[in-house]
């Protein structure tokens, strides 16, 4: 790497595997870049597979020049531990861009990206790892970004790609509704099941309890979202494939460490700030945490 690289990719999961398939399919091969070394990547689709070719750097010292466009798809529990790699990849001139959940990626990721531009996303579609290290697509990828001339070059980069790009004026509504609907995700950490189990009256009931409290924060951070919405969300899981899983869950199940505040604690972090009752994630919230890092 002796010349400054256009593309890269930090963090090839289900969500960094899509993205990198995307770009690869229209000639826009990122750089791989990630914790464990692979030869290739694979995706899967209703109309068959994409394969990435590598190799996936695993090493940041193989990363010798910034790059012009970071996608950054780690979870939110790794990121200090990828600080060496953003180093690497990122200076002043670097547009990163996050595909993470939650509502705080800026603030995560500013102190380590060396003056980078982060602009945050809302990644509106399933993917998960298969047992062979692939990834299967469930859905068509979709991206909501907003608004704001930085957002070009990640429009740019994606443009005739299967992920499609939608451009917010009111981004900070659209990324409250998807953390709405992360914060009730959780619960089937806590029943261990996928999303067949929101088709049960009582877990209806709880995750409408749980969704009422997380608009009342989110209208409280300047969220404008209809009432409806708790309602639309849960209907949503009802209607979903009963075997749908998701990121959360499969973390738990793997005995990996669960990004528990940025989906579940920012709702009770946000409700005391604003004198705002949360008792459903009071209750949520320690045990996700301890599911999460024991003891135990």
């Amino acid at each position: 790497m002796s010349e400054r690289h256009k593309i890269a990719l930090l963090g090839p999961g289900a969500i960094g595997t899509t993205i990198a398939a995307a770009l690869h399919e229209v000639n826009r091969t990122p750089l791989l870049c990630g914790r464990t070394a692979h030869a290739q990547l694979i995706l899967r689709h209703d109309e068959g597979e994409v394969t990435v070719p590598g190799p996936v750097l695993n090493q940041p010292a193989d990363v010798t020049q910034p790059v012009d466009l970071l996608f950054v798809a780690v979870k939110t529990t790794q990121v200090e531990e990828c600080a060496p790699w953003l180093a690497s990849l990122c200076d002043e001139r670097t547009v990163v861009c996050a595909l993470q959940n939650g509502v705080e990626q800026q603030t995560q990721l500013a102190p380590y990206v060396q003056g980078a531009t982060v602009l945050p996303s809302v990644v509106w579609f399933p993917a998960q790892r298969e047992a062979d290290a692939s990834v299967w697509l469930r859905a068509q990828p979709r991206l909501t970004l907003p608004d704001v001339l930085q957002a070009q070059p990640i429009v740019a980069a994606l443009s005739g790609t299967r992920c499609a790009v939608d451009l917010a004026a009111d981004f900070l509504s659209v990324a409250w509704r998807k953390l709405l609907q992360n914060a009730a995700a959780g619960l089937m950490v806590l029943a261990n099941r996928r999303a067949g189990m929101f088709r049960r009256d009582d877990i209806a009931g709880l995750t409408l309890a749980l969704l009422h409290e997380c608009l009342a924060v989110a209208r409280a951070e300047g969220a404008v979202l209809e009432d409806g919405v708790p309602e639309e969300i849960l209907a949503g899981f009802r209607r979903a494939p009963e075997d749908l899983g998701t990121s959360i869950l499969a973390d738990r199940q793997a005995n990996r460490p669960l990004e528990w505040d940025i989906r579940n604690g920012v709702i009770q972090r946000y409700g005391q700030l604003h004198g705002i009752a949360t008792p459903v994630s009071d209750v949520i919230v320690p045990l996700l945490a301890a599911g999460s890092t024991g003891p135990g």
